[in-house]
């Protein structure tokens, strides 16, 4: 039995752990823009480390008015592009749904190859900022045009075409720079499907339970040879 209820344990601190890889906030670590420019101003992507890690991501601005320098950090909130951008859903412009519906798809676009990325970044800007559109590069380059086509897109594409896309919400005060309050950003994440994760999960329950029959066997088998 005791056995038993260290498997039991076991498996609780094994969920717990899983349930903490899908946290709610993130550090980040701006590491600088990638290269690309337009309009003055440095577009898609910008380079960050994420909870420490080693390997650059390269994330989408979406707040023009904001600003970030090189070696900056904050915290941010995680959330799903859709739940995010729902009235109190937590992303910065939370209830402009339809921009924020316009903007995964322009960033998918943009990971493509589809969209030219100087172009789609200053397009999402467009969506949120009225500042965004009077700059002479997105007034001469098109991105008006990709910002239109996307959000009749937007209102026709599934819920499933942002299964993939994250926000990334500065929480106000937590950045070390004296600026305004960070940037925030759209990312790509890899998401299990429903039956990978049952398939973790039977995986994680197996394990153990397989650890708790050969403690339980192996104290039989001392009790017997005893």
């Amino acid at each position: 039995m005791r056995h038993f209820r260290s498997a039991v344990l076991l498996l609780t601190l094994t969920l717990a752990f899983a349930g903490s890889a899908l946290a709610d906030t993130a550090n980040m670590t701006f590491l600088g823009p990638a290269g690309n420019n337009s309009g003055g101003v440095y577009t898609y992507p910008y380079e960050f480390s994420i909870n420490g890690s080693s390997t650059p991501v390269g994330l989408i601005c979406d707040a023009f008015d904001n600003e970030v320098v090189a070696g900056e950090t904050w915290t941010a909130t995680v959330t799903s592009l859709l739940n995010g951008s729902q009235a109190g859903g937590g992303g910065m412009f939370a209830g402009q749904t339809l921009n924020y519906r316009a903007a995964g798809l322009i960033f998918e676009g943009i990971v493509n190859s589809t969209i030219d990325a100087n172009v789609g970044n200053w397009a999402i800007w467009g969506l949120f900022s009225a500042d965004a559109t009077t700059n002479a590069y997105f007034q001469s380059s098109g991105a008006a045009l990709v910002e239109a086509q996307y959000l009749l897109a937007a209102l026709l594409a599934p819920n499933s075409a942002y299964a993939n896309l994250v926000l990334y919400t500065p929480v106000a005060g937590t950045q070390s720079w004296s600026g305004s309050i960070p940037q925030e950003y759209i990312g790509l994440v890899s998401v299990p499907e429903p039956a990978e994760i049952a398939l973790m999960l039977l995986m994680i329950i197996g394990g153990v339970m397989g650890f708790a029959f050969r403690q339980q066997l192996g104290l039989k088998l001392a009790v017997a040879q005893a």
